[in-house]
């Protein structure tokens, strides 16, 4: 276990070298695409800010009616057997209808 502990303290480490070590091979401006892609971040996020809340607001609805638990609790036999967590159910049921 303290294998798996040392590895995931270096990963994102290793992963920040390996993208500098590769930008310096290849003579591209890391800071500058760093930059780059962070305000393309910026922008996704502003974009997907609206859904976010609007699943949110959702979730806290149906939670707050008890349909949401009423519906898991219908389908949670299914949901054992194909072994998806309790947790992740109210998302799943509504993920269809925010597209």
């Amino acid at each position: 276990m303290n294998i798996i502990n040392y590895l995931s303290n270096l990963a994102i480490p290793l992963t920040i070298l390996i993208i500098i070590i590769f930008g310096v091979k290849e003579k591209i401006k890391v800071f500058d695409e760093f930059i780059i892609g962070a305000k393309e971040g910026v922008k996704m996020t502003i974009k997907i800010f609206p859904t976010l809340i609007g699943l949110f607001v959702a979730i806290g609805v149906l939670r707050e009616s008890n349909l949401i638990n009423f519906i898991i609790n219908i389908i949670n036999p299914v949901m054992k057997i194909l072994k998806i967590p309790k947790e992740i159910m109210p998302l799943v049921i509504l993920r269809p209808i925010s597209r």
